[in-house]
Parts: structure tokens; sequence; C-alpha cells
């Protein structure tokens, strides 16, 4: 006798879940910007308001380019998003973003990666997208489909199955 094929979709117990696109990646990263953007705002609406009540410019003024609070700003508005990522890999291992197009991270081993792993994962995949999404593009030849965040980390990301209704 002959086992049945599993059915196209289901993945069989000692099979790896799929690993996602590149292009799912991209787009759960466009969906997470929003987010970004709403707590990058909100940071730039106490520096604005901190720097007033200080007395140290017009509020109708900018704050001045490249002075050392504007790069401060920069930094606040990246450890926010951080903050947001690396929270949320850890709380289900999806952000908003990556939940329409079904996307987790997982540890190597399918667990749940280390807050050490996931600082490590946001760390580089910063770099990754500063050298013009290079590490996300590198996810295309190689033989796991990993980026370098996923390499570096000890993390993957994979793909869920369709919930059944």
């Amino acid at each position: 006798m002959t086992a049945a094929a599993p059915e196209a979709g289901t993945s069989t117990p000692d099979s790896a879940p799929p690993r996602p696109l590149v292009g799912w990646r991209l787009l759960a990263l466009f969906y997470d910007f929003w987010p970004s953007l709403a707590l990058w705002m909100l940071a730039s609406l106490c520096f604005t308001l901190a720097y007033t009540v200080a007395g140290h410019h017009d509020p109708h003024d900018n704050i001045a380019p490249l002075s050392g609070l504007q790069w401060l700003l920069w930094l606040v508005c990246w450890l926010l998003s951080g903050v947001y990522a690396v929270v949320s890999w850890r709380r289900g291992g999806q952000t908003l973003g990556m939940r329409p197009w079904r996307l987790r991270v997982a540890g190597a081993d399918g667990g749940a990666p280390s807050w050490r792993a996931l600082c490590l994962r946001y760390l580089v995949g910063t770099v990754s997208l500063l050298v013009a999404g290079l590490g996300f593009w590198w996810a295309w030849i190689d033989r796991d489909r990993l980026a370098w965040h996923d390499r570096a980390s000890g993390t993957r990301m994979m793909r869920m199955e369709k919930a059944q209704r």
C-alpha cells in the first residue's frame, strides 16, 4: 500500500514550514512603517514641546538641522521602532505588518527566540536596509532563503499555514 500524499498547501510533520518570499517580507516591512511613523510623530511632538517649554526657540521654528538634539531625536525614533519590533516578535512572533502575510519570527529550532537574538536581528536588519536593502535581497540567492539578519541572529522567518474555516 502507498501512503496518501498530503493535500496541496499542507505540510507533513517532518517537512519544514515554507520560507517566505522576499516580496512578502518587504510588504510586511511597508505595513510596519505606519505604526513606526506614528511613534516617530509622537516622539517629535515630545521633543518639540520640551524644546519650546525650555525656551530655546520659537515653537514655529524647526529644530536646527544636524544639531545634537536632532541626532538624539533620530536615535530615539530608531529605538522606538526597535522596541516595537522586538517586543512584537517576542510576544507572538509577529508585528502588525507580518500578520496579513502570515509571517512569524522563530528561533532556529522553531521556538521563541531570546531577547538578545531579537535585538541583534533588529540591529543587523537596520544595517541591511541602510545598504540599499542588500541584506534583504540576499535572501534571493541564499539556499535557505535567509536574510543577513536571519543568519546573524539565528532566527528564521516562517510563513504559517492558512487557518481552516
